[in-house]
């Protein structure tokens, strides 16, 4: 079951970034100097995908800018003799190849994925959130996405990623529960939408990648309105779990939920001390800074 499609939701308003994201993306707000998306991106390439669709919709004419050449940007680069920078450049747009759609109306990441099923067609796809990212401490540095793959190929079923999160904040994600058949590698009994703690089957957390086969688009497709009065993805996935098996992998790793204006900046002060351009001096700021509280 080779998986070489992915389908990135990217059409949220992006509320809690107000006002920057009133025209801006909320995937295109930078880590450092890359945006958010284009980490995501890379993580699909990593992992063996060469075509990708992002759903989108109002004010996201940016994210489409950003995977396009810009040629007028590439000769002033060469002109000036910038190498370096113009074959970084020049790099993105060869990602992979990157398809848009548009959402017609927000209603719920399940009618999202939905926007998927002539892209993919009869074969099983990757599916990243356009605002996570997942580091990880795989000892063959293979990315979350890439592992979900091989489970996936391994068994013939859908796999999610899943990340052990603090009993007081199970009720902000999707929930999973299981028998451990594996190296952290569950075979899911139960999926719940933001459940309170005292419902929650486990901590365990979808965290932001899946890998479906296609009947998952069945599913959705009879799936009433949920939460919110949206279509869920998880109500459906919790229905397809009655006739086929879903696996979920707790990655060793950490999720970078850039969702949110604090764990956004947590981000990009860690991925800023991490690079050598950045790191000694931004490292001196911070004790300088820390020093003065």
């Amino acid at each position: 079951m080779k998986v070489r499609k992915a389908v990135i939701p990217a059409a949220g308003f992006g509320t809690r970034f107000l006002p920057a994201t009133k025209s801006q993306p909320k995937e295109m707000l930078p880590i450092v100097d890359t945006p958010t998306i284009q980490y995501v991106v890379k993580e699909c390439v990593d992992s063996g995908i060469t075509d990708i669709l992002m759903v989108i919709g109002k004010s996201k004419r940016a994210i489409e800018e950003h995977f396009y050449r810009n040629f007028e940007l590439e000769d002033e680069l060469r002109e000036k003799g910038k190498t370096d920078l113009l074959a970084e450049i020049e790099s993105i747009s060869n990602l992979a190849n990157i398809h848009f759609v548009w959402q017609k109306e927000l209603n719920g990441l399940g009618d999202a994925v939905m926007y998927g099923r002539s892209f993919v067609g009869n074969e099983p796809f990757a599916l990243l959130l356009g605002d996570t990212l997942l580091g990880t401490n795989d000892e063959l540095g293979r990315p979350v996405t890439k592992q979900m793959i091989e489970i996936c190929s391994e068994h013939g079923e859908s796999v999610v990623a899943l990340e052990e999160v603090d009993w007081d904040k199970v009720e902000r994600y999707g929930i999973g529960g299981g028998e451990e058949v594996g190296d952290g590698i569950f075979k899911l009994d139960q999926l719940v939408e933001k459940p309170s703690r005292d419902d929650a089957p486990s901590n365990l957390a979808i965290a932001g990648r899946y890998v479906f086969i296609p009947e998952i688009f069945d599913y959705l497709e009879s799936q009433t309105p949920g939460k919110n009065g949206e279509i869920q993805l998880t109500d459906a996935m919790a229905r397809m779990m009655s006739d086929r098996s879903i696996y979920g992998l707790r990655f060793d790793g950490k999720r970078y939920d850039i969702g949110n204006k604090l764990d956004f900046l947590k981000t990009n002060i860690e991925f800023g001390l991490k690079r050598p351009d950045t790191g000694p001096a931004l490292a001196e700021f911070i004790n300088e800074i820390a020093n003065d509280l």
